[in-house]
């Protein structure tokens, strides 16, 4: 029973000979490969064996079983356990694939992972501190073969580190995340009331350096509570570090059109801790922890990853510990604002402002541009207006000039005069020219 959790040693065997005949028919191709299709066509049938057998052990014709298993079988959802069994298979896949191309040193790894799941499954009694411990152990240990056994180049032996914590980890998941035996669940619950005590907390109070007048700005604060809340719906410690450096990302970027600059540390913390404000991340410690105890700790003490992680941790302590002195409030606003007696918001002159409201505050904002373009319309209709008509009386006025001239001075046509003779025409008068310009006749 222990050993069906990985499909029992049979079933792990053929795992590995499948691996190993994939990897030795690249170079000959026989009767004897054993393909992954067939593989993963009996892993199926003998999961849907022991899934129909289970049901048949819970069914109501039997009464036999310890009352936590029926507990268990009771609270289970068929839709997330199947769901959750399709991302594991899928998973799976993905890193036999991605082992293939490492060839040995593929092989040797797929088989120490596979005897880690099993030992982490005869070790599900220990506490969650001991589970953690075996998970950091095994992936020094497997880090440090890569790199002088199989002389792995280390950017490699990253990527290599990345695909086998994704692989143990969509496993591990519904065992090692907010364990029963932890108090994880109590402190997701304390911090979310404790959020949700502090709704009344501002921006500027915080001194946060972010407009969200501005739609850029207001867009990307919205991405950034998006990415931090997706947090949660990740299996994977890596995938959920890259929600936070994506929220991450889209605070620096509202923080730099804001204010036309490149946002500093100082600037991202407070605006950190208003996104936690504002989006209230569920399982928000329990998703911390699981980060802390099983992501690959080279990820965590080096990069942008771990940078961005550390100041989440720093924005929940500073959430927790929130008193009036955090604030710049009297002791006594800042337990009127806690009980819910007043709001900041409230203490304004006037008894309501569009300032209350982001919604509304925009609508306002968009009827003053609309009643801007109305008055602009309304101009170019006037000048318009005035353009035609100059243009008619200049018609009228070169209109009525020229009346004016062809009036004073009519056009007169007079006859044509008498045609002149032609030079050479033998009727002009030749003897009354001067002797120069009388013509010689030559006899021809």
């Amino acid at each position: 029973m222990c050993r069906s959790w990985l499909g029992g040693p049979g079933l792990q065997r053929e795992e590995e000979e499948a691996f190993a005949s994939s990897q030795s028919s690249q170079s000959s191709q026989g009767a004897q490969s054993l393909t992954f299709s067939k593989f993963e066509e009996k892993k199926t049938n003998e999961k849907t064996r022991k899934v129909t057998t289970v049901k048949k052990f819970f069914s109501a014709s039997s009464r036999v079983g310890s009352k936590k298993d029926i507990q268990e079988a009771k609270t289970a959802s068929p839709s997330i356990n199947r769901q959750a069994s399709i991302e594991t298979d899928r998973v799976s896949k993905e890193f036999i694939e991605f082992l293939k191309t490492y060839h040995k040193t593929g092989q040797e790894i797929y088989k120490q992972t596979k005897i880690f799941l099993e030992t982490m499954h005869f070790k599900r009694e220990l506490s969650i501190e001991e589970q953690s411990e075996c998970t950091q152990d095994f992936y020094q240990n497997v880090a440090e073969k890569m790199q002088t056994r199989g002389k792995v180049p280390p950017e490699r032996v990253e990527k290599i580190m990345d695909q086998i914590e994704k692989y143990i980890m969509t496993r591990l998941y519904k065992h090692v995340f907010c364990p029963e035996t932890t108090d994880d669940e109590k402190k997701d619950l304390a911090i979310q009331r404790r959020i949700r005590a502090l709704h009344w907390v501002t921006p500027q109070m915080l001194c946060v350096p972010v407009s969200e007048e501005i739609p850029e700005v207001s867009d990307m604060v919205v991405r950034a509570i998006t990415d931090i809340i997706e947090m949660d719906s990740k299996r994977v410690p890596r995938d959920k570090l890259a929600c936070i450096t994506k929220c991450s990302k889209h605070i620096f970027n509202a923080i730099k059109v804001t204010k036309n600059e490149p946002a500093s540390a100082d600037d991202f913390l407070p605006t950190l801790i208003y996104i936690v404000l504002k989006g209230n991340p569920p399982r928000l410690q329990s998703n911390i922890q699981y980060i802390t105890r099983f992501c690959n700790p080279s990820r965590l003490m080096t990069g942008e990853d771990g940078y961005y992680f550390t100041n989440l941790c720093c924005a929940v302590a500073f959430i927790e510990k929130l008193d009036a002195q955090s604030l710049n409030l009297s002791q006594e606003d800042f337990d009127r604002y806690m009980s819910g007696q007043t709001s900041p918001r409230k203490q304004d002159s006037e008894p309501w402002s569009p300032d209350a409201c982001v919604g509304v505050k925009q609508m306002y904002k968009n009827l003053d541009l609309l009643s801007q373009l109305n008055e602009r319309q309304e101009r170019i209709m006037s000048e318009a207006k005035k353009l035609e008509k100059d243009l008619i009386d200049w018609t009228d006025g070169i209109t009525k000039e020229v009346q004016d001239i062809v009036e004073k001075y009519p056009l007169e046509i007079k006859p044509p005069n008498q045609p002149l003779a032609a030079i050479d025409s033998e009727n002009v008068e030749n003897d009354k020219l001067p002797p120069p310009l009388q013509p010689q006749v030559y006899a021809g």
